[in-house]
């Protein structure tokens, strides 16, 4: 196996050396035919499109489990400077032979709110205890062994719950170790080690991966947010930066409940495309600590993502017709921010079927610009690998064309035609 930093030595950054690429066609059915409307793309291509990603890159959906309880460990109502009324819930999920997996979710409501609020949800790298600067919000535990718990607040900044809030949304979040520790040799801590026996785990990898699981337990999260009067779940968008930008494109292509998916930062496996092969490629992703993100199938690819009988522009066409907001920066080279600007440009043409205007940007916006339509929206901030205040100003207005109405009570207009969910 090749060291990281020969792999990345490799990397092409100069676009006159790219490779000349085709990429499938959303629109094409595996049988020839075209698709030719927004029925035949729900009713016939998405199927065979969302099987392609199932078997190549994020396997399969994880069951359910047999049933959930929901505990509540605290409620605080003068949160964020007495804005927000805080709750942390214990999702306990359970299996009728008895095994069982809980994680923790954390909670911001907009205090006096006239009536249930749409939320953003997404998972935190470092703990809840990270997310926030509140001193009092319980500390993650770690799930493996040398496990390390980051300092309180350490990632606040991603999250601008205050910022959130006043914008008049509910904020959730839980860690996503809590689902899938990150690391090697950690099913039998994960969500997997409940719904599978022992003698299943080294199968696994072959249908299941941590991408999944990670979304797996989002749409868990959005079970407990269905059953909170205070919580407009038909409202809710999916957000999540880097490895977990990735996991929120997924969760919105499995999960149509979600009505707003955000990727940030997602780069390569997120809403890059593949066969370009500039920076960030498959190699490096399956030869080191990402390897297992993905199903075993998806190795075969390492250095021949010409091969692959899909790309990401269709991972973010299974999206449609809902709204979807992606997001890159100017130093997140490696992430080729402008095959995340492409990816929405051939995934347009799943949108218009739905009556959404085209995506027609082919060409990245000078820095701090962005290109959005009445579906699709990407911005181009500056600076690193990160998810910023910048970002979130993005992407909260996005969020008010779609999720909010002027009485915050009703479900908002949008000028997209044609079915509604998935």
């Amino acid at each position: 196996m090749r060291t990281m930093e020969e792999i990345i030595a490799d990397y092409i950054m100069d676009e006159a050396k790219l490779p000349p690429y085709t990429l499938p066609d959303p629109l094409e059915c595996a049988d020839g035919s075209r698709v030719q409307s927004a029925f035949d793309w729900m009713t016939r291509r998405r199927t065979e499109v969302l099987r392609l990603f199932m078997e190549g890159e994020y396997g399969f959906v994880p069951p359910r489990p047999d049933r959930m309880t929901f505990e509540v460990l605290s409620v605080r109502s003068n949160a964020l400077d007495g804005t927000a009324v805080r709750k942390e819930i214990r999702l306990h999920c359970a299996r009728n032979d008895g095994r069982e997996h809980a994680a923790d979710l954390l909670l911001y409501l907009p205090k006096n709110a006239p009536g249930p609020v749409p939320v953003f949800l997404g998972l935190t790298f470092k703990g809840n205890h990270a997310a926030t600067d509140e001193p009092d919000v319980r500390m993650f535990q770690p799930r493996m062994p040398g496990q390390t718990v980051e300092p309180r607040g350490s990632q606040a900044h991603r999250w601008c719950f205050r910022e959130v809030i006043a914008r008049g949304y509910a904020s959730a979040t839980a860690c996503y170790h809590d689902f899938y520790p990150d690391f090697r040799d950690a099913v039998g801590q994960s969500i997997y080690g409940m719904l599978f026996e022992p003698s299943e785990w080294p199968a696994l990898p072959d249908r299941y991966t941590p991408i999944g699981a990670w979304a797996w337990g989002l749409s868990r999260m959005l079970d407990y947010l269905e059953s909170d009067p205070q919580i407009n779940a038909s409202r809710a968008a999916v957000h999540g930066h880097s490895r977990l930008g990735k996991t929120s494109l997924w969760t919105g292509a499995v999960d149509p409940r979600f009505q707003l998916v955000i990727s940030n930062d997602s780069g390569c496996a997120g809403g890059a495309l593949h066969k370009r092969k500039f920076g960030e490629n498959v190699e490096a992703l399956i030869s080191h600590s990402c390897a297992d993100w993905f199903v075993t199938a998806f190795h075969q690819y390492s250095g021949h993502e010409e091969n692959m009988p899909f790309d990401q522009h269709e991972l973010l066409a299974l999206i449609a017709p809902r709204p979807l907001a992606i997001g890159t920066a100017t130093e997140d080279v490696y992430a080729d921010p402008k095959s995340e600007l492409l990816s929405c440009f051939h995934a347009s043409k799943v949108y218009e079927l739905f009556g959404a205007d085209p995506f027609t940007a082919q060409e990245l916006p000078p820095p701090d610009g962005a290109f959005s339509t009445n579906a699709v929206h990407f911005h181009y901030r500056k600076g690193g690998h990160e998810q910023l205040a910048a970002d979130w100003a993005y992407y909260l207005d996005f969020a008010d064309r779609f999720l909010r109405t002027e009485t915050d009570s009703t479900l908002p207009k949008t000028n997209l035609k044609g079915p509604r969910s998935c």
